[in-house]
């Protein structure tokens, strides 16, 4: 079945990883409603990043929804907890990090999915990872198999059978430096995204924190530089 000019809700973040689907998405036919989510995140300078990158993929609109998550906490991204902060990657401990925001990937999904109901979309694109995914629960295999499965129950489009919902998550099994390599493949400015958690007023990484340490891991294994500015780098 042809995909060319359906409509897809893509999530858009402003980090590495969205802006690689964003591409994939467009690089299919899909028609683009990129979908950020301001949930009350410190790293508020996504926000921006996202905008950048929907302008630059031609998305027919950027949808920017509030969601103040920083009523629930519970997580370093949405309270006064320290973001941890690593001299190196192998550093990172196991286990679920205080980054993870509770049930994020869950509000995000059912947000995305009432937006493409109502624009008649049967598409997402989520980036999620589970190879590189910093031990978030919501961004494992099972857990978009399951939101599927609700999906096509919860909907009254999918109950009258409209449509079937399908989650994409074209980085579900990619590497860091795999996806890296992908987006630069499909013209994807990796200067236009931030994946820090923690940046500075000025917008730039810390390069110190979990995602700086992955996306530079990315960068030097797939033999590239990464075009951001990081205080080490001067």
């Amino acid at each position: 079945m042809s995909t060319s000019g359906k409509p897809a809700v893509v999530l858009v973040s402003g980090g590495l990883d969205s802006s690689t689907v964003l591409a994939i998405a467009r690089e299919a036919g899909f028609e683009l409603f990129a979908l950020t989510i301001d949930y009350g995140q410190r790293h508020a300078q996504e926000l921006q990043a996202a905008a950048r990158v929907a302008a630059a993929f031609g998305a027919s609109r950027h949808l920017v929804l509030p969601l103040d998550l920083r009523a629930i906490g519970g997580s370093a991204l949405t309270s006064a907890t320290p973001v941890p902060k690593h001299a190196a990657v192998e550093e990172i401990g196991g286990g679920i990090p205080v980054t993870y925001v509770p049930a994020r990937n869950t509000l995000f999904l059912s947000l995305a999915l009432g937006w493409a109901e109502t624009l008649g979309a049967f598409d997402i694109f989520l980036g999620v990872n589970a190879v590189d995914y910093s031990g978030y629960p919501d961004c494992r295999p099972q857990f978009v198999d399951a939101f599927q499965h609700l999906a096509n129950l919860a909907t009254k489009a999918g109950v009258e059978g409209d449509g079937v919902w399908r989650i994409h998550t074209p980085l579900i099994d990619l590497t860091k430096s795999e996806i890296i390599r992908r987006g630069q493949e499909l013209g994807v400015d990796y200067g236009l995204t931030i994946s820090c958690y923690d940046p500075s007023d000025a917008g730039l990484p810390c390069g110190q924190c979990d995602a700086c340490l992955l996306r530079l891991k990315g960068f030097h294994d797939a033999g590239l530089e990464d075009p951001l500015t990081y205080p080490a780098q001067g």
